[in-house]
């Protein structure tokens, strides 16, 4: 059998700040998560999104520290037009989330822009410019 791609994985400093950022983003997570150490919800094509929390890591690797420095991790979601992505940017950063980068006309065709989600992750958001 040849392991498959199932699950991405998020370490998170505070989870209900990070269940509101994804849910703004219309991720479904269920009700009273932000009580759970570990919280699960499946995205478009099978994988699943895992959030746990810095202390559910150090209950089995006690020596585990947070990395220092920028976030190594991203994750994109695909708007429906390049006003989208505009109209998600800032809802997010009206929000007091941190834009990395406002929306621009990318070289390779598409509107893009990044934003932080609480833990500095950065999360782009993109739409094709002829959408």
């Amino acid at each position: 059998m040849t392991p498959r791609f199932d699950v991405i994985g998020l370490v998170v400093s505070d989870l209900a700040a990070s269940l509101a950022f994804y849910r703004r983003l219309g991720l479904v997570f269920p009700e009273g998560a932000e009580e759970q150490p570990h919280v699960e919800t499946g995205l478009p094509g099978g994988l699943r999104l895992a959030l746990d929390t810095e202390d559910t890591i150090r209950s089995f690797h006690p020596g585990w520290r947070p990395p220092a420095g920028g976030g190594r991790v991203s994750l994109a979601f695909r708007c429906d037009s390049p006003a989208e992505v505009d109209s998600v940017y800032e809802d997010l950063v009206g929000a007091g989330y941190h834009g990395a980068l406002k929306p621009w006309d990318a070289v390779w065709g598409m509107r893009y822009a990044v934003v932080h989600d609480p833990d500095g992750n950065g999360v782009d958001l993109f739409a094709d410019l002829g959408a």
